[in-house]
């Protein structure tokens, strides 16, 4: 809904629900003008066929036909615009209470049926009239009839019996409070009927403003994956230039891209993936939200689209940010290893022994490849290339880590035990999982009991084709203190250690859409790589 239907939607929901119900009074009214109509014209016509009158033929004929008059006076629009709605249908009320106490005067009195007629007439007016009019067209009713049986009976004419004359006026009250007890009622409902209609149109209208401007793309789809509805900016986002929002309905889902097929088949909410789809070829964070049982939107699926470029734009802006602060960090780091070297720089050349020489060459070599690493690892972080994900077996690149490793150093041979299930691939670049795990091995291996299988690797599937992939070791495992700042950069608990192992591998796992975390405590260290499986 367009914004300009939202800004004149009404905020008087009360005076609509009067406009609505002034309007149902109005169509009652023409109704019972026109039962009015057909009822004149049939007492002027047929009435003394139907043995109307013949206490009184003349005055019969005169009433007939300015009860006809009277009708088709009051029931012009003009009357309406003259006297008002009110006025003119309480005149006509009185009108037709009076016309038939005559016509009920010349023809016998109440067994005539004119009091069934006037109940008729009540039971109308109640649904029109408003306030106490209904009880006073009632009493008028009533005093007509009673009045008219009176007259008859002091007369001397044919007997009255006063009680079934009772029970009609008692009736004309009964009538006139039921009908208007059920017009109060009706009108009760409507009113409520179009205040809900009209929140819910302003709900509706709010909704599609909302899903218009919203930085997300969003496509709903139908059970049978076809295309109900989408905003400008899922299409903007699939790159479909010539298309609009209106023209993707009723497309298959699977027609903009075939990649969207394994989202739709898994049929629950989805944590989200990162997709090259459409024309375009954009990088999109995909996200699937079933609805809700019982709803409105049972059987459809929300499909959510963020560009996942923009948000690596703003990473990268914000890397930058950091990296001002990284590298003061680092400054403050590596003074402390560089200090170290120049001492033993100064003593090496004025000791003239060969032990000595030996043990300051070692501490010159060891902090050197120390400031080494941690150069390396900086400028690691800095250049994050961007991942190009392959389908990897796991068991099979697992081994080629350990046995890379093995081959530096062969003392780890026999340290690692691996069970992984060969069918298990993952979705992952290739040099990004090379340097997790190595990180990960690493320090599996610096803080195991060098025990033959002492670092153990195993992959578990878990819901959403994920898949587990966890390195465990036996060593003392991290305390709360040390696990909450694990993750950190320059945070070590090793004394050779730079502290951006597991940062960077965090870093790398994250711009594969996996997630790197450490498990529950426990004894040693459980670290879990999370990522997707490939089909």
């Amino acid at each position: 809904m367009p914004t300009a239907v939202l800004a004149a939607a009404p905020t008087d929901t009360r005076g609509a629900a009067q406009a609505g119900a002034e309007r149902a009074r109005r169509t009652s009214l023409r109704y019972l003008n026109f039962f009015r109509l057909i009822l004149a014209g049939l007492f002027l016509v047929a009435g003394r066929e139907l043995g109307l009158g013949d206490e009184g033929p003349r005055i019969y004929v005169l009433t007939a036909f300015a009860y006809l008059v009277a009708v088709l006076a009051l029931g012009f629009p003009d009357a309406l615009r003259r006297f008002g709605f009110g006025r003119t249908a309480a005149l006509q009320v009185v009108i037709d209470i009076l016309a038939l106490s005559v016509i009920m005067w010349v023809s016998g009195g109440y067994r005539s049926g004119m009091p069934t007629l006037m109940m008729v007439m009540l039971a109308g007016a109640g649904l029109i009239v408003e306030g106490r009019m209904v009880l006073f067209s009632a009493a008028v009713a009533t005093l007509a009839v009673l009045i008219e049986n009176t007259w008859r009976h002091a007369g001397g004419g044919q007997s009255v019996d006063f009680l079934q004359v009772g029970i009609f006026c008692a009736g004309f009250f009964a009538i006139a409070a039921v009908a208007r007890l059920l017009a109060l009622r009706a009108q009760t409902n409507a009113a409520l009927a179009a205040e809900r209609g009209l929140a819910l149109a302003k709900q509706q209208a709010v909704s599609e403003h909302i899903l218009r401007d919203m930085p997300d793309g969003v496509i709903v789809v139908d059970a049978r994956g076809r295309i109900v509805d989408a905003n400008a900016q899922a299409v903007r986002m699939l790159g479909m230039a010539h298309a609009s929002a209106d023209s993707m309905e009723g497309l298959a889902l699977t027609d903009l891209d075939a990649a969207f097929a394994p989202m739709l088949e898994a049929g629950v909410a989805d944590e989200g993936r990162l997709l090259r789809v459409g024309p375009a070829g954009h990088l999109l964070r995909c996200r699937v939200v079933p609805g809700d049982a019982g709803s409105a939107a049972a059987g459809d699926t929300l499909l959510y689209l963020t560009d996942y470029d923009d948000i690596q734009r703003q990473l990268q802006q914000i890397k930058l940010a950091a990296l001002g602060r990284l590298t003061a960090s680092m400054a403050h780091e590596i003074r402390n290893p560089l200090s170290a070297v120049t001492q033993a720089a100064e003593l090496l050349r004025d000791e003239k022994r060969t032990e000595m020489q030996a043990r300051l060459a070692r501490i010159i070599n060891d902090n050197a490849r120390r400031i080494e690493r941690m150069i390396r690892d900086v400028l690691a972080l800095g250049r994050r290339e961007q991942a190009m994900p392959e389908a990897l077996a796991l068991a099979g690149f697992v081994r080629e880590v350990i046995e890379s490793r093995t081959f530096r150093d062969p003392d780890e041979a026999g340290l690692y035990a691996v069970d992984i299930d060969p069918a298990l691939t993952l979705a992952i670049d290739r040099a990004h999982l090379h340097q997790i795990l190595d990180n990960l091995l690493a320090n599996a291996v610096r803080y195991c009991s060098r025990a033959p299988g002492a670092v153990r690797l195993y992959a578990e599937p878990e819901a959403g084709e994920r898949v587990a992939l966890h390195v465990v070791d036996d060593g003392p495992g991290f305390d709360e203190a040390t696990r909450a700042h694990l993750f950190e950069p320059f945070f070590t608990t090793h004394p050779k250690g730079t502290g951006l192992g597991l940062y960077i591998a965090r870093e790398l796992a994250e711009a594969n859409d996996a997630e790197l975390a450490l498990a529950a405590l426990g004894p040693g260290a459980d670290f879990v790589l999370r990522a997707r499986r490939t089909p």
